[in-house]
């Protein structure tokens, strides 16, 4: 992750939440005090954002320790120290719940995207995200994709070429669309074009499409669809997949499943802050 993006990131997440101070921890302890504290999973799944423990603290006091005793990407169990922290009591108390925010969401979406992949049972096929993800966090979100084994989509819209449905319309056809396109872009950049029928693949193929994407498709439909794309065309599928039917997408032939909800309806994984004894 891009450190002074993710800096700006945790900076905003503090001045939110902390406000002009913490009232109840800068009342009830003096600033000499220190404490030690656990970070402990209340869920099984799969850890992530870990460096965030770290950052939070150093942005608010430099002297607090953190031992880590995991790394992102590892499975965790219910009851699993995650890390061990030391320092000022204020600071702990206060950093707590941004803290917890930022890597319970991220280990929710690395825990989601490891089940999803176990799920579909497919290593031909690449399971990744889409841009549906919440404002200001995108680069958080994508990254714990890649904590749970997924792979990342486009990072923003100027990553590459992506012809949808309204883009068509208002070109007149996928032909079009993707001439236009190819006539004013380098050779760096990929054009993915959507498609809702075999006719439109074919046309997608015919106008030179390097990426083509079957949206709302059945299995079926996606493993008839998969034959006629000559090799070299990457293919992917996504729309109306959810984790009760993503299995039956095995072996349908894509190269990647794009799926939104792994960024943006997933449920935090259950993770707490404990001080075990505080030294005045």
């Amino acid at each position: 992750m891009n450190k002074t993006h993710l800096h700006d990131i945790i900076k905003a997440t503090l001045k939110e939440d902390i406000g002009r101070g913490d009232l109840t921890s800068e009342i009830i302890f003096e600033n000499g005090s220190n404490s030690r504290g656990q970070f402990i999973a209340k869920d099984n799944g799969i850890v992530c954002g870990l460096q965030i423990i770290d950052i939070v603290y150093r942005l608010l006091w430099k002297d607090i320790e953190v031992v880590l005793h995991k790394r992102d990407g590892d499975t965790i169990t219910k009851g699993d120290i995650i890390a061990d922290v030391y320092g000022n009591t204020r600071t702990l108390l206060t950093a707590e719940r941004t803290i917890l925010n930022i890597i319970q969401h991220m280990c929710g979406i690395a825990s989601v995207t490891a089940d999803t992949i176990k799920v579909l049972d497919d290593d031909t096929i690449r399971v990744c995200d889409t841009r549906k993800t919440l404002p200001g966090l995108r680069m958080l979100q994508k990254y714990a994709v890649t904590c749970g084994g997924g792979f990342n989509h486009r990072y923003r819209l100027d990553d590459g070429v992506m012809i949808k449905d309204n883009h068509i319309k208002a070109s007149g056809s996928i032909s079009k669309a993707v001439k236009k396109t190819k006539d004013k872009l380098g050779h760096m950049v990929k054009v993915e074009v959507e498609t809702e029928t075999r006719e439109q693949v074919l046309e997608s193929i015919e106008a030179g499409a390097d990426v083509i994407m079957f949206d709302n498709r059945s299995p079926e439909e996606v493993k008839e669809w998969t034959q006629i794309v000559p090799e070299g065309i990457i293919t992917e599928v996504s729309g109306g997949i959810t984790p009760e039917t993503i299995a039956a997408y095995k072996g349908c032939g894509v190269d990647y499943i794009s799926l939104g909800w792994l960024t943006h309806s997933v449920k935090a994984l259950d993770i707490s802050f404990n001080l075990i004894d505080s030294e005045e």
